[in-house]
């Protein structure tokens, strides 16, 4: 997902994918092509592995050839974490003109940018609404997310004699018998809190928010809390399966990246991710890797979506004109949207197209978990990761993180929800 995110991600973040990779970022600004004449915007990039320097340069070439008479500038941040150097270079007079997949609802409210013509957006994308705040839209909807999913090994679930499965309780059989086959039920990459709270996103989404999509939106009007049993029950799961010794050894020890290393070798049998790590899986594996929804008690599909999106701009660019035009070009070039797709398992969300429109080879992973996208299913904000009015308020995303790695070592669940609501109602006053 050009996803925030990571993220207030964490430096392994995604995708939303390319957003959601491990980066290596330069702080020093580098151009794009010039324009004679015209205005010279900045633009707060970062870099992935599929996100590279390349990709950047000839990405920015081909909307300033749309867009005349701009000039493109790049600000790099120095990590996955946008919204943090966003607010570094705001809080120092250097906001940039354009900003790519950041965080709106971190800036909507100071007036700091700038909403998209509504009819451009209806007329663009399938899902218009689909990251709005209200009812405005702060950076076009190009893509999605599933966060998380669950990728599974076939040859391992072949030799523990295991199918996946639809509902927690068969799910709490296939980690049993793997466990009992010597095999590693899953892998999680605990090291990085956005990793480790996959599960504990996984569950609340699907059972909580499963149940009732509003819940976000009830949390804000006072009328639900984290404490209530619903949640509690949900978040103790994830106890339950630290408890139950299904991660690998060590798991709050190992890193995003080695996490993603390790079940690629066949180290583990499951892996809870966002769809980003689609782009992760090596081609001579693509036949070994399946997917399946994170399970619910009654065996409800629920897809915890999260609709990503290209770049915002500032409401006080040099040109919101020519920095608008740049962006809606720059948003709707496929190429850019076959990056994100091969690269980050990135789902493309615009009108009028196919998958085979991009001409982008991908896995049959890829294939059977966009049909989750496409399909008539129940898809609920995945917890933590929305850019709509469905985004956590203030820090919480990196509270809800540090619940989920205090469940490795604690079994005070309500505990911890009764933290979030502590943070809840901080970050709201």
């Amino acid at each position: 997902m050009y996803r925030r995110a990571a993220f207030r991600r964490c430096a392994a973040t995604a995708g939303a994918a390319g957003l959601l990779l491990l980066a290596a970022c330069s702080n020093s600004a580098s151009s794009g092509g010039s324009s004679a004449g015209g205005k010279t915007l900045t633009y707060l990039t970062f870099n992935t592995p599929s996100l590279t320097p390349a990709f950047w340069k000839d990405s920015i070439a081909r909307a300033e050839k749309q867009a005349p008479g701009v000039t493109v500038k790049q600000v790099v941040a120095p990590s996955t974490d946008r919204d943090s150097y966003a607010k570094q270079l705001q809080a120092s007079g250097q906001f940039p003109d354009l900003l790519q997949s950041i965080t709106p609802s971190q800036y909507t409210e100071a007036g700091l940018l700038t909403p998209y013509d509504q009819s451009w957006i209806d007329a663009n994308f399938l899902l218009p609404q689909g990251n709005a705040i209200k009812g405005k839209v702060y950076i076009p909807p190009t893509n999605s997310q599933i966060i998380p999913l669950v990728f599974y090994n076939k040859s391992l679930f072949t030799k523990a004699g295991v199918q996946p499965p639809t509902t927690w309780a068969q799910f709490l059989q296939v980690n049993d018998k793997l466990k009992a086959a010597g095999i590693t039920p899953m892998e999680l990459g605990g090291n990085d809190p956005f990793a480790a709270a996959m599960p504990l996103t996984g569950a609340i989404s699907a059972d909580v928010l499963g149940r009732n999509p509003q819940w976000i939106q009830q949390r804000y009007a006072g009328k639900v809390k984290f404490t209530d049993a619903d949640v509690v029950a949900a978040a103790g799961k994830m106890r339950t399966l630290v408890e139950k010794g299904y991660f690998e050894d060590g798991a709050l020890n190992v890193s995003y990246a080695d996490s993603i290393k390790n079940f690629n070798a066949g180290k583990a049998a499951m892996y809870p991710m966002g769809s980003w790590y689609l782009g992760s899986i090596p081609k001579d594996s693509w036949d070994n890797i399946g997917v399946f929804p994170w399970p619910t008690d009654d065996g409800k599909v629920v897809v915890p979506f999260a609709v990503g999106g290209s770049m915002a701009v500032s409401a006080k660019a040099k040109d919101v004109k020519a920095a608008t035009a740049f962006a809606q070009s720059w948003s709707l070039d496929p190429d850019n949207l076959k990056a994100l797709i091969e690269g980050d398992g990135a789902y493309p969300m615009l009108k009028n197209k196919t998958l085979g429109d991009y001409g982008a080879t991908v896995s049959p992973a890829f294939t059977s978990s966009y049909a989750y996208v496409t399909a008539t299913n129940t898809k609920v904000s995945a917890i933590g990761w929305a850019t709509s009015d469905d985004a956590l308020p203030g820090t919480l995303n990196n509270d809800f993180y540090a619940a989920a790695q205090a469940l490795f070592n604690s079994s005070d669940v309500e505990g911890q929800m009764s933290k979030l609501d502590k943070s809840w109602d901080t970050a709201t006053k």
